[in-house]
């Protein structure tokens, strides 16, 4: 999760059926104070590979909801390419809301694997990461970390009361308390960092549980 793009970075619309954007900003301090430099992702995106980087909403192991085509690394930080499962309730949920800029947040799930705290400024800078999944969510820590296009490549569902619900659901979640969760352990292999808005207290539990941080 990560820091500002421009403001005017909004989802749009296509025709075959892809969600992109910067899951990652380099250079940007988010929320926690952390800050990812480049070249942080490279060894572990060639030694996991796209598909043993799961696709996930709001960091829930239990919720995948479609897969990554292409992550890589450039100038600016860690592009993420990926299609949403039409056959998952969840993926047809999210089209829509994505799609009507209701949720377009990207967030990584990751273990510290080299770090380092600026003594003077007490950022701390991430040169090596061990990423386990990435996440659209409610709230990325780092603001700038969106999707920034969906493609369609199912139809929206002809049935309304289930975009209804979805959306009611996600004002629900939007109106919640923006009270920042605690902070935990840092600068080990498996500090846990939370998104600090998700509104999905499961989902939050989920991310500590698993030790991974979050951003």
């Amino acid at each position: 999760m990560h820091a500002p793009i421009s403001s005017t970075s909004r989802v749009s619309l296509a025709s075959d059926g892809t969600v992109e954007g910067y899951a990652s900003l380099f250079g940007e301090v988010d929320q926690a104070r952390d800050m990812v430099m480049p070249g942080a992702f490279t060894r572990t995106l060639a030694q996991r590979g796209l598909r043993k980087i799961p696709m996930l909403f709001q960091h829930d192991p239990a919720e995948p909801v479609g897969v990554w085509l292409d992550l890589h690394e450039d100038f600016r930080g860690l592009w993420a390419r990926g299609r949403l499962i039409p056959d998952v309730a969840r993926g047809r949920e999210l089209l829509a809301l994505v799609s009507e800029g209701a949720i377009d947040g990207l967030s990584i799930g990751y273990r510290t694997v080299r770090g380092q705290i600026d003594p003077k400024t007490r950022i701390r800078k991430l040169y090596q990461v061990d990423l386990w999944e990435i996440s659209i969510v409610t709230f990325p820590l780092l603001a700038g970390a969106r999707v920034r296009a969906v493609k369609q490549a199912f139809p929206k569902p002809k049935l309304s009361p289930l975009r209804m619900r979805a959306e009611q659901e996600w004002r629900g979640l939007n109106s919640v308390s923006d009270a920042p969760a605690p902070p935990t352990r840092r600068g080990g292999p498996v500090a846990t960092r939370l998104d600090t808005r998700t509104g999905r207290k499961h989902a939050l539990r989920n991310v500590a549980s698993s030790g991974l941080e979050a951003r």
